[in-house]
Parts: structure tokens; sequence; C-alpha cells
């Protein structure tokens, strides 16, 4: 982790030093916490089996991942299939009261479910106000989707599995776009008495509203209940949770750590990570058709054209999540920014390539879509760098609340004088995946400096001889924050 540098900037001791003596009962109070928790005994049990984390045994630790992968991954992919890029209206504080009060799995399928119901509605929708306000209450429903996505993901799989599994059910979201081309491409041939829009949200608002169904009866609440997994299974499954420092299975709001979430600086960089790299999405989720067809292709054409473009998305998504397992340890920031760099140069080929050149533009055009990988490993820092269950709810839908932002502000650059270049819109596009590029290197350096505050800190409760009251096992299901918990390193 590189903890001791010569030119580390000086940090605030007196307020590092004060926050870590305030933590010097938590191990006399560890029990007291571990009992508020539902099954509470399981945790101290797996604990007691896996005292360390090489007490598991790998063999069957790749086995119980593949099980895991199996029964988590597909249901969270299924969803994004579904997923027709409407806009976000998270509000972080609903989010976590709700996810708090209501078993997690059940909380998210009920979402789900009534944002399928209401999909169904707006298709008897006579007026724009009618589907403005069932749009508004659909979208509230949707957006407890993402945010509650990365809570589960940091929940059954450590650190370092995290960027591939949140990859894996992304890309379900490029599958939906060229899945949609051809779901498009169909309904657009249905001759019935209603107009082909309103068939469309008949046809996904029921499917999804289904798949509601489907979540709640398979999607697990809780790695204590999770049903088909052996005793020893859900024993390690808790056990290996513990290399996350990041707490588990925490039922209380704890007022403190939303307080803290709020003030701490590093949320407000995720709120603006969620902005920038979504202005573009905002812009081509809604406009992509327009801009395809400004390119000379009919309505239905455009249709099938939208195929390649989620077909690149997977592309995209696997190649980052690829290069971020293959690269050392702390590397996700790297490959982000990597990443950034096709969608720079293929919205600049958009604005500099003549007018007629009809495939250089639209090959330009499907480079813009790497920036959905670079996206994907940010969630991943997201889920890996914040500790407190509370204070995980709340910046988990920060980020969203961020693309919430950035979704709406994206059309409004996309003027339709500017057809068939759409010079403001794609300009957007290319100042947005700039910000985001320089976002990428500061949240690096950010958490590299946090972990050389972290390490100064504990190299004066070694020298006070107070750091064997802070173990992995002390701390790691105690639902401490990052910044209370001396033992959390940050991952970059």
């Amino acid at each position: 982790m590189n903890p001791k540098h010569d030119d580390a900037p000086e940090v605030d001791e007196v307020d590092e030093v004060a926050r870590i003596e305030d933590l010097q009962n938590v191990e006399s109070t560890r029990k007291d916490v571990m009992i508020d928790q539902d099954h509470s005994e399981l945790y101290l049990e797996a604990i007691r089996r896996y005292p360390v984390d090489e007490a598991i045994d790998k063999d069957a630790e790749k086995r119980l991942k593949r099980k895991l992968d199996m029964r988590i991954v597909p249901l969270l992919g299924i969803c994004y299939f579904f997923y027709v890029g409407q806009l976000h209206s998270t509000v972080p504080l609903m989010l976590t009261y709700g996810y708090k009060r209501l078993p997690p799995a059940w909380y998210l399928s009920f979402n789900i479910f009534m944002w399928g119901v209401l999909l169904m509605c707006e298709a008897a929708s006579k007026n724009f106000a009618t589907l403005s306000a069932l749009r508004a209450l659909s979208g509230a429903f949707e957006a407890i989707a993402d945010p509650a996505f990365m809570l589960i993901i940091s929940t059954y799989y450590t650190r370092e599995e995290q960027p591939s599994r949140i990859s894996a059910y992304y890309l379900w979201n490029g599958i939906g776009v060229a899945g949609g081309g051809l779901i498009g491409y169909g309904i657009g041939h249905i001759k019935g008495a209603l107009v082909s829009w309103r068939y469309e949200f008949i046809i996904v608002g029921a499917v999804c509203a289904f798949w509601g169904i489907v979540l709640s009866l398979l999607l697990p609440n809780s790695p204590t209940t999770f049903w088909g997994f052996t005793h020893d299974e859900k024993l390690m499954i808790i056990a290996r949770m513990r290399r996350n420092q990041t707490g588990v299975e925490q039922r209380k709001i704890k007022w403190d750590q939303i307080k803290e979430a709020y003030l701490d600086y590093k949320t407000w960089m995720f709120f603006l990570l969620g902005v920038v790299s979504n202005i573009p999405n905002g812009g081509i989720s809604n406009f992509s058709t327009l801009v395809i067809q400004g390119l000379g292709f009919d309505t239905l054409d455009t249709a099938l054209l939208g195929i390649p473009q989620g077909a690149t998305v997977v592309i995209w998504i696997v190649l980052g999540a690829v290069a971020n397992h293959y690269l050392p340890l702390n590397s996700r920031t790297l490959v982000c920014a990597l990443f950034m760099l096709p969608t720079i140069a293929g919205s600049l080929g958009f604005l500099l390539a003549p007018t007629d050149a009809y495939v250089g533009r639209l090959i330009c055009f499907y480079l813009t879509g790497s920036y959905q990988a670079s996206f994907v490993l940010s969630l991943s820092i997201i889920t890996s760098n914040v500790g407190g269950q509370s204070k995980k709810m709340i910046v988990s839908g920060m980020i969203w609340f961020g693309v919430c932002v950035g979704n709406i502000a994206g059309p409004f650059f996309y003027k339709s004088a500017q057809a068939p270049t759409y010079r403001l819109g794609i300009g957007s596009l290319l100042v947005s995946n700039c910000i985001e590029l320089l976002l990428f290197f500061a949240i690096r350096y950010m958490f590299m400096w946090e972990n050389r505050r972290k390490e100064k800190a504990r190299e004066i409760l070694r020298e006070e001889g107070a750091g064997d009251a802070f173990t992995l096992n002390a701390t790691a299901f105690n639902d401490l924050t990052d910044k209370q918990n001396p033992n959390f390193v940050y991952v970059y």
C-alpha cells in the first residue's frame, strides 16, 4: 500500500488521533454491537470458525464464489436488461430509511414491481400531465435499484471481487440496448388498435412487474438466511467479508454516520463523478436515435443500428473488467482513466469529421461508449471505500443523485437546430469526459493521501500500546465508517 512516503503531506495528527481515541472502547463494546444485530450468533461463530483469512480453504472458497455468482449476478443483470434509460430521482435518505427498515431484497423487489406497474399505467395516459406524473412516480421506484445493487454486491463479495461482479451485471445494460433495438423493431411492426409506444410500455412494464415477483422469491435478504447454502457456506460468506472492513447487516439508522457522509468531501467528489459521467449518457440515451437518423438512416434502420451500439457497450465493459483483473492492485482509477481515451477520441472525431463521412462518424459515435467501462469500475471504487452501513447507503444514493442530475442536464445540450451534427451536444460529451478523466486522477491521489493519514495514526496507536485492541475481527462487523475504523485501507 506504500504506507510511508518521505514526501507525504502533513496530516492533522490531533484530529486523526482524537478520532482514534474515541474508539478505545470498541473492543469492550463489541459484543453489545453484535447482539443488536439479527443472527449475531452466526457472525460470532464465523469468527471462531475462521479467525483469520488463511483458515478458509481456497478450493471451498472458489466453489462458494461460483455459487454466489450463479445466484446473485444473473438476478441483478436481468434487471438491467429491462432498464430503458429512464432518469433517476434518487433521494438518499429515503433509500436509507427503506433499506434499513425493510428486508433489503423484498424492498428492492417491491420497487421494481411497482416500477413495472406504473410503466403499464403510462401506456393508458391520455395527456402530458398524466404521463408526467406517472413518469415521476415510476422514476422514484426505479431509482432504488442501482444503489441497492451496489449494496448487495458489497455484502457478498470482497473488495477485490466487486469490480468484476458489478461489470458482470452492468453489461446486461448493453445487452438491453442491443435487445431493445430488436424489441423496438418488432414492436414497431405491430399492427393493432394502439400506437406502438403504448405496446412497448405495456410489454416492458409487465415483464418488469413479473421480474419483481421473481426477485422477491430468489434474491437473499441476508447472508444468514440465504436459502440453498449450507451452514458452513454461510459462515464462510460472513468470514470473507472481514477483509472489507465495511460492516454488514446493521439494521439501525445511525445519524452520526449520515452526518459524516454529508460532511465528507469524498461524498461530493463521488456526486460530481456521477454528474459528469452521465451528462454524456443523458444525451446519448435520449438522442442516439436522432443522431443516427441524422446520418441518413430511416426510423426502423436506426432501431437496428442500436444493436451494435449496445454490443460495443458490452465489449467495453468486459475489456475494462479484464484489464482491472490482470493489472496490479490499486489500478482501478488508472483503468478508468484509460477507458476515457476512446470516448474522447470518438467525440473529437465526430465533431471534426466532414458531415458527409457517414460511416466514419457512425464509428466515432460508437467509440463514445467506452465511458461506460470507466463508470462501471468507478462504482466498485465507491462500494470498496465506504464503511458503515448508514454512510454507505447515503454515499451510494449520492452518486446516483449525481447520475440523476447528469441525465437531466444532458439532453438540453442537443438542439434540434444543430441537427445532424449536434455540435453542442457532442461538445458537452467531450468536456464532461475530460473533467471525468481528471477526476479519476484526483480520486486516486485523494485515497493515497488518506491511506498515509491512516498509517500514521496506526503508528501512534502502536507506540502507545493500543494497537492490539484493534484487530481485524474487532472492527470488521462493528458497523464503523471508513473514517472511524483504524484498520480501513482505501483501494484505488
